[in-house]
């Protein structure tokens, strides 16, 4: 039975059947697996570069991990009695060419810079992803803002009927704050893609290694330079899953409104059956199940992030095993983030929204009454706070006539509407929701030509975005096949 190389120096006690799982990170390990054989093959081909091993022990030991690179990673490797995936490959590696080539491929390294180093690769890799389906979701709602760009709905503050605006300006909405939770991603993926390895434990390595050799095979833009630190911090994490639960948080409150536009009472949207479920009883139901779901997940994310904070926060300098149990709420944090915007995009993409249903919300609750108060000011003449006071007292009388505006004048401020030129025809006129629509024509506001402005802007934002991604996504990916390709040649 082969053992850890690892322990088998310095302890001898075994441990128990309750120990080995409790110290195991082998099911988060699982994530950084194929991290971890790229690090491996970087880190060989350095200690080649350097002549820390000779050629014969580099091609001997690329022999083994590009066999696991190209056949697959043997289950063995996460067997518990490996306190993780970094002894279970080195382990297997001995095994197959003997300690003499074997033990050779973990100089001038330690696992502390080892598992910072694939955390990275992989988080990088999730980070490219998440942005993707950001980008997938942004996209269905300038689509959608596109369609609907005269469709009028009631605008809501406090879940009042507030001002009336349209279907598009409401998924602009959102798409600028998902857009925004693209931008910190981006920005992020700047502080993630830099490189650990090298640091060793943490006071780096009496071995001439090459640092910048290593990160430039993996890909990496540049070095977390102090080796403390490079093994130490976890800040890089911490901070894409605050930036995971601030995307969630956009997500749920749009998961709030479909679930509530989605309801008898409301009935501004009919959701795909798809991403419904029925009663085990009442037959009639259509529940809204992944739109609560997703509610439900960002807390979820929130829990990661704060779970992972929690960890760090008393943990001195440099590397402790607390730092086993952040990662799993990494990979928890940013899976289940990732799936929830792909299914909301879905499920934006496939719903249908009554507008004739929303038209008719658009106007109650005295919705136009501001552009009332402002029509008064622009054409009467009178103070905004006046203005704003004789609707407000109109409103409280029940009526918007030119009656109960004229007897809500005198009451106010010893003034008569009809004097100044006030009409039941202009009341009517303004009162209209297309008419309070159109005249909001500042940047950001809900009239059709200013919806189209910012549709074509953000379009431009979003294609930007979009060649971003895809730039760094072909990065990683040409990075792994040369470093893969370096690796045969030398073999060869």
């Amino acid at each position: 039975m082969r053992t850890d190389v690892v322990r088998k120096g310095r302890l001898t006690d075994e441990r128990s059947a309750e120990t080995m799982p409790f110290l195991s990170s082998m099911t988060a390990d699982r994530q950084i697996a194929r991290a971890d054989l790229l690090v491996d093959i970087a880190h060989v081909l350095m200690l080649d570069k350097q002549k820390i091993n000779d050629r014969r022990v580099t091609k001997e030991i690329l022999s083994e991990l590009l066999a696991m690179h190209k056949d697959g990673i043997p289950e063995e490797v996460f067997d518990d009695r490996f306190e993780d995936v970094h002894a279970g490959i080195e382990s297997l590696i001995i095994a197959a060419r003997g300690a003499e080539t074997g033990g050779r491929m973990h100089m001038g390294r330690s696992r502390n810079d080892e598992v910072a180093t694939c955390i990275r690769i992989k988080l990088r890799e999730e980070l490219i992803l998440q942005m993707a389906a950001i980008l997938k979701l942004r996209r269905v709602l300038l689509t959608l803002a596109a369609k609907h760009g005269t469709s009028m709905m009631p605008g809501f503050t406090h879940l009042q009927h507030a001002q009336p605006t349209t279907l598009a300006h409401y998924f602009l909405s959102y798409e600028q704050a998902f857009s925004r939770d693209y931008d910190r991603l981006r920005d992020a993926y700047a502080r993630v893609n830099l490189s650990p390895l090298g640091a060793a434990a943490f006071a780096s390595t009496g071995y001439p290694i090459d640092r910048d050799y290593s990160a430039s095979l993996l890909g990496f833009d540049g070095l977390v330079e102090n080796s403390m630190d490079a093994v130490a911090t976890r800040d890089f994490a911490l901070e894409v899953l605050a930036d995971l639960s601030i995307l969630m948080v956009n997500a749920s409150r749009m998961c709030e409104e479909l679930i509530i536009w989605s309801t008898a009472f409301v009935k501004f949207v009919n959701l795909n059956d798809a991403f419904c479920s029925t009663s085990s009883i009442m037959p009639q139901k259509k529940n809204p199940d992944t739109a609560e779901i997703m509610r439900a997940k960002s807390a979820s994310v929130a829990g990661a992030f704060t779970a992972a904070l929690m960890i760090v926060k008393g943990i001195p300098m440099s590397y402790n095993r607390d730092m086993q149990e952040l990662t799993p709420n990494i990979w928890r944090g940013i899976h289940d983030a990732r799936v929830s915007i792909g299914l909301l995009a879905d499920m934006l993409e496939t719903a249908e929204f009554d507008t004739t249903r929303m038209n008719e919300e658009a106007g109650r609750g005295s919705s136009t009454a501001t552009e009332l108060a402002d029509t008064l000011v622009r054409s009467f003449g009178l103070p905004f706070r006046t203005a704003h006071n004789i609707v407000a007292r109109a409103v409280q009388k029940g009526s918007l006539s030119l009656a109960t505006l004229e007897s809500a004048a005198k009451e106010i401020d010893s003034v008569s509407l009809k004097k100044k030129g006030l009409t039941q025809k202009k009341i009517d006129e303004v009162l209209g929701v297309e008419y309070s629509i159109t005249l909001r024509k500042a940047p950001g506001g809900p009239a059709p030509a200013t919806v189209k402005r910012a549709i074509a802007t953000r379009k431009k934002q979003l294609d930007t975005d979009a060649a971003l991604t895809d730039t760094r996504l072909v990065h990683l990916k040409k990075t792994e096949e040369k470093l893969v390709t370096t690796a045969r040649r030398l073999v060869a």
